[in-house]
Formats: structure tokens, C-alpha cells, sequence
């Protein structure tokens, strides 16, 4: 049995799960997302929790026990608090801001690039303080789909990724870039 599958998600207040057949509908304070699983795996509501559990031991089904489990669970999370994704950009001159929806990044580029978000995610620029502001290098990805949330993020992370002798570039918060040395340090 799948450690993580087995595991019963917990049903938060004012959170409402509908299960009609494979789709699955989760509403919360955030929002609400809607989701259709594989035929192999059946998912149970119960009172104030979850179950998902699979209907056979083959090896298709087994491998999707703990995946459909773990997506559930980030369905019901993201409905009730959301997911954040942290960026920071390091580099002289470099700098995002925002004007409505629209992020504009100026990262050394003969142009500046334009992030514009889907809708459910909200892009954000803070001071060091956490202090929302305009312009700056602290970019804060937040939405309620923990997948769309990632995506975005790794899309401005790729605008300019860390390069590895100076460290310039976008890098997610907290993130180690392993560094060279350069033409003279092999001496």
C-alpha cells in the first residue's frame, strides 16, 4: 500500500468537497478548483476527510494512488490558504515592476520582457521589509493552483536564470547557486 495514498486528507471549516464520479469539485475562502481523476483510482468523502483509495493492485494503479492523493491535497490546500512562490533578482541595474497585471522585467536585454499571468495568479513586488511596492526585486507569485503558481514562477525564473560566476539572475528565494571560480582561479 502506498504510504502517502493511504493517508486520509483532512477536510478544513469552510471548505466544501463534491465527489460526482471522477471530478472532483473543492470551493474555499480562495476559490475553487475542479479536477477529473483516473478511472483507476476511486475517491470516498467522508465526514471531515478524504479517502482515496485504488480499485485493483496493478502497477498503473499503484503508481497513481499516492499522485492522485497528493494532487487532492493540494486542491483543498490551495482553496483554503493558497500557495506563494518567492523570486529574487540579483544583478546591478536589474528589476521588475508592475503596472496593473502586468509584470515588466528589465534584465539586460536590449528589450524588457512582459509576464502576463493567467488568470487565479496574482503577481506582487516587496521590499525587503514585505511591504508592497511597484518596483523592485523581490517578485511573490500567489495563487490557489499549486501547479499554475509553479509554472509562472519558473517562467520568470527563466527570463534569466542564475549564472554560475557572478550569480546574477533570477533565482527562487533561498536557493544555493553553486559557483565558479573563473579564469584565475586556477592558479
Amino acid at each position: 500500500m502506498s504510504r502517502i495514498g493511504k493517508r486520509p486528507i483532512p477536510i478544513p471549516p469552510k471548505v466544501t468537497v463534491e465527489v460526482a464520479g471522477q471530478t472532483v469539485k473543492v470551493k474555499g475562502p480562495k476559490g475553487e478548483l475542479q479536477r477529473v481523476f483516473h478511472p483507476l483510482i476511486e475517491i470516498v468523502k467522508e465526514e471531515k476527510e478524504i479517502k482515496v483509495n485504488r480499485r485493483d493492485d496493478s502497477r498503473p494503479a499503484r503508481q497513481l494512488h499516492g499522485l492522485c492523493r497528493t494532487l487532492l491535497d493540494n486542491m483543498v490546500v490551495g482553496v483554503s490558504t493558497g500557495f506563494e512562490r518567492r523570486l529574487e533578482i540579483q544583478g546591478v541595474g536589474y528589476r521588475a515592476s508592475l503596472s496593473g497585471k502586468v509584470m515588466t522585467l528589465n534584465m539586460g536585454y536590449s528589450h524588457p520582457v512582459e509576464i502576463n499571468p493567467p488568470e487565479g495568479i496574482v503577481l506582487e513586488i516587496e521590499d525587503a521589509a514585505g511591504k508592497k511596492i511597484n518596483q523592485g526585486t523581490l517578485i511573490v507569485v500567489n495563487g490557489i493552483d499549486k501547479e499554475v503558481v509553479g509554472s509562472i514562477a519558473a517562467q520568470i525564473r527563466a527570463v534569466r536564470p542564475p549564472e554560475v560566476y557572478k550569480g546574477k539572475g533570477i533565482r527562487y528565494k533561498g536557493e544555493y547557486v553553486r559557483r565558479k571560480a573563473g579564469k584565475t582561479g586556477k592558479k
